[in-house]
């Protein structure tokens, strides 16, 4: 069984940085696509980014272009997402997941195309 871990949330002031990090474990991840999301209080979950098995495609979502950037090494089956420039809105519960690992040279967008889950790690920007 995979599991997910986040960690690397808490509280920062606006234009602050954070740094997530996603280890999974029970196998390699090395094949499949890792997705950042997040949701914040009474709104959907979001696609914030993702990145494909092998690096060589990470796309974002507009709101977050340029401020944030997602790496993984899969040496040590972990995906990052480094936050800066945080502004207020930027706060949620933050979850990575793997996608399936036949679509992962594609990253998806779509949260149902995701196989596992972590528990997420809270993201607070205070303004």
């Amino acid at each position: 069984q995979v599991q997910l871990v986040e960690s690397g949330g808490g509280l920062v002031q606006a234009g602050g940085s954070l740094r997530l990090s996603c280890a999974a474990s029970g196998r390699t991840l090395s094949r499949n696509a890792m997705g950042w999301f997040r949701q914040a209080p009474g709104a959907e979950r979001e696609f914030v980014g993702g990145i494909s098995w092998s690096g060589g495609n990470v796309i974002y979502v507009d709101s977050v272009k340029g401020r944030f950037t997602i790496s993984r090494d899969n040496a040590k089956n972990t995906v990052y997402l480094q936050m800066n420039s945080l502004k207020p809105e930027d706060t949620a519960v933050y979850y990575c997941a793997a996608s399936t690992p036949l679509s992962g040279m594609v990253v998806q967008t779509a949260a149902h195309l995701y196989e596992y889950w972590g528990q997420g790690t809270q993201v607070t920007v205070s303004s």
